[in-house]
């Protein structure tokens, strides 16, 4: 359907273009394409030969394989020229199909390039403009402005040869000219007819840019890349903010929490130091029981954030211990399945990428987070399986049910953070119960042992 609408918006757009461009632009246009596709064409050919005659001590080879990337220039250059037949008043050149690399460098840029269906495009836009496109242009030139011109111009040419004396001459090579009077007849028909095909130029010039267009800049592909751009940033930023994550945690681990098991031995020693029963034992207790309850907070603290179990034991290990620390009973059941329909078989589940395991986990930890506060729950399970490169997890709960992801549940960020992934989040929660929260994330194993206990 969208290739369709495409087509048939091109008849509209070149018919809208031809209203309002000057004639000399069309034409200038039109100039500039013969100029260029014939320039295209002798250089192509030249380094065509040069690069198969060097070919043969292997030297023409890099030569030939940098002609598949001719066509990159040609479309830059050839998306600027349609500006001249652009009738909006401040028209900016058409935008480019191509995607920019995420690493810098010459080679990333010809990776990229030579994966994109935009490059072969433009190297067969290139080929089709210096074979057919401007011997096209040349013959519109010639019928609408050469041969005219050359009609207004039989008086100044009869004059040249030297008058009616010299037997007169053949404007355009139509028909033959002897005397003034049909010379100025000539000359009156010859601009008539400018006039008249001036109409004809310009809409010619409009369909040849929106044929350009239609090629070297649609606006499916347009699309495609920025939806496909807008899911490599939200994948990066998923990345980024995993990474974040990870390093706050590790500074907490390593920094604040080292601080607070010192300060913690050193009130202990301390009150081992001062008479029982004293002001200042109490005040010492008191501070060493409130040093204890600070590092306990922190420790969860940190392991709400990036729980080290998940780092180094994989997800089967992480969702156990976070069953083990839920306020509702909680059965866990894993599996790695090898086929459609394999069921968790008390196998632990392979280490999978990073971002699927720490997006799994917490899809778990907030459904029992969710189940201890809302659902009034008296049981969970929570079944986990990764099978024909899916990971599939079942959050189940005899709670009260009603789960509406509009009241402040977390689900719907959850959803969104799964949807990076091209994962999906499902919940079944009908009034009454029971729930059940389904996580499914498509994803192969990594290549990474999970920790010896």
């Amino acid at each position: 359907m969208a290739r369709g609408s495409v087509r048939n918006a091109v008849p509209g757009a070149a018919a809208h273009r031809s209203r309002g461009v000057a004639p000399w632009r069309s034409a200038l246009y039109l100039l500039g394409g013969v100029l260029l596709g014939a320039g295209i064409l002798v250089l192509g050919l030249v380094l065509t030969t040069v690069g198969a005659l060097l070919s043969l001590v292997l030297l023409g080879i890099p030569l030939l394989g940098a002609l598949a990337f001719a066509g990159v220039p040609v479309a830059a250059l050839e998306r600027r020229r349609v500006l001249l037949v652009d009738p909006t008043p401040a028209p900016t050149p058409a935008p480019s199909p191509h995607r920019t690399p995420t690493t810098p460098g010459i080679p990333a840029w010809f990776r990229l390039r030579l994966k994109e269906q935009a490059t072969w495009r433009e190297l067969a836009y290139t080929v089709l403009f210096a074979l057919v496109l401007w011997p096209l242009d040349l013959l519109v030139l010639a019928c609408t402005t050469a041969a005219p011109a050359l009609l207004v111009a039989a008086p100044a040419h009869l004059a040249l040869t030297g008058g009616p004396e010299q037997g007169g001459v053949r404007p355009a090579k139509l028909w033959l000219v002897e005397a003034y009077p049909a010379a100025w007849a000539t000359a009156l028909l010859g601009l008539v007819l400018l006039l008249a095909l001036a109409y004809p130029l310009g809409a010619y010039a409009a369909a040849r840019a929106a044929f350009t267009r239609l090629l070297l800049a649609p606006r499916e592909t347009e699309a495609a890349d920025a939806l496909a751009e807008v899911t490599r940033s939200r994948a990066r930023l998923v990345d980024a903010f995993e990474a974040e994550r990870r390093r706050i945690e590790r500074d907490l681990h390593d920094g604040a929490q080292q601080r607070l098991v010192a300060l913690t031995m050193t009130l202990g020693l301390a009150r081992l130091d001062v008479p029982p029963g004293s002001a200042l034992a109490e005040r010492l207790a008191t501070a060493h029981d409130e040093a204890g309850r600070v590092l306990t907070e922190l420790r969860e603290l940190i392991r709400g954030i990036h729980p080290q179990v998940l780092a180094d034991y994989g997800l089967t290990a992480a969702v156990e211990d976070a069953a083990d620390r839920s306020t509702v009973p909680v059965e866990t059941q894993t599996g790695k399945g090898a086929g459609a329909g394999a069921g968790a078989d008390g196998t632990p589940l392979p280490r999978l990428p990073e971002a699927v395991e720490s997006a799994a986990y917490f899809a778990v930890r907030e459904a029992l987070t969710n189940i201890g506060k809302h659902s009034g729950a008296t049981r969970a399970r929570i079944t986990a399986v990764h099978t024909d490169g899916v990971l599939r997890i079942d959050v189940y709960d005899d709670g009260r049910g009603g789960v509406d992801p509009a009241r402040g549940t977390g689900l719907t960020g959850l959803a969104d953070r799964l949807a990076v992934l091209d994962g999906t989040l499902t919940v079944a929660g009908p009034p009454g119960g029971p729930t059940i929260l389904s996580v499914e994330i498509p994803c192969q194993a990594a290549d990474r042992p999970a920790a010896e206990a």
